[in-house]
């Protein structure tokens, strides 16, 4: 069976493209990363894509006068690819409601809290603000608006008293790292479809880790 095409969009860093080329490094993973685009040069994402020898491309967005103009060159890139399932990884950028619309319940986001709650930056600062006990990480079908979308799968941890936000950053990242790959094996897998505006419950098995399976 031939293996679903990624495209993963970053803007830095990208721990969690490296999750996702990890776990591509086993050949029963039913997906491959196709080709990575980072809206930022010289990011460590983009040196993460050539040590593993993925094709990356930078598309910068201030090169471009308008958001649409931007889209399009990504979407571009994607097509020439073949991208099935777009991942973003840590990309800084809001997306057109016409490219959205166009992939449509093929882009995904993952979100370090448990949406709904604490959508938007600053998260883990808003999580001891707000002294809540259960965070965690939440992979999602992206729709227009900011953080929202169908639910794929979420993983859930307890904050300590001790915890600061950089702690709490680190601790949620690691759950990040399991659940990406895990979403979308689910996804590759055919095993995640949205119904309305969620995602029935799927079965999972055993994770290993601390993750939880969307409501029924």
């Amino acid at each position: 069976m031939a293996k679903l095409k990624l495209g993963v969009l970053i803007s830095g860093r990208g721990t969690n493209l490296q999750a996702l080329i990890d776990a591509c490094a086993d050949e029963a993973y039913p997906a491959e990363i196709a080709i990575v685009i980072s809206n930022v040069a010289d990011v460590k994402g983009l040196e993460r894509a050539r040590e593993a020898g993925i094709r990356s491309l930078v598309i910068n967005h201030r090169e471009f006068e308008s958001r649409e103009s931007f889209d399009e060159a990504v979407a571009s890139a994607l097509n020439t690819h073949e991208v099935g399932l777009i991942c973003l990884a840590g990309f800084m950028r809001l997306l057109t409601r016409n490219f959205v619309e166009r992939w449509r319940d093929r882009i995904i986001n993952i979100h370090p809290s448990l949406l709904p709650s604490f959508k938007g930056l600053n998260v883990h600062e808003r999580v001891l603000d707000a002294g809540v006990r259960i965070t965690g990480a939440t992979v999602h079908f992206i729709r227009a608006e900011m953080d929202e979308g169908p639910i794929i799968c979420q993983g859930a941890m307890a904050v300590s008293a001790e915890d600061t936000p950089e702690t709490l950053a680190n601790r949620v990242l690691e759950i990040e790292h399991q659940l990406y790959p895990l979403a979308v094996r689910l996804i590759a897998e055919g095993k995640v479809r949205v119904a309305g505006e969620t995602v029935p419950y799927v079965d999972i098995g055993d994770p290993g880790g601390p993750l939880i399976n969307p409501r029924t």
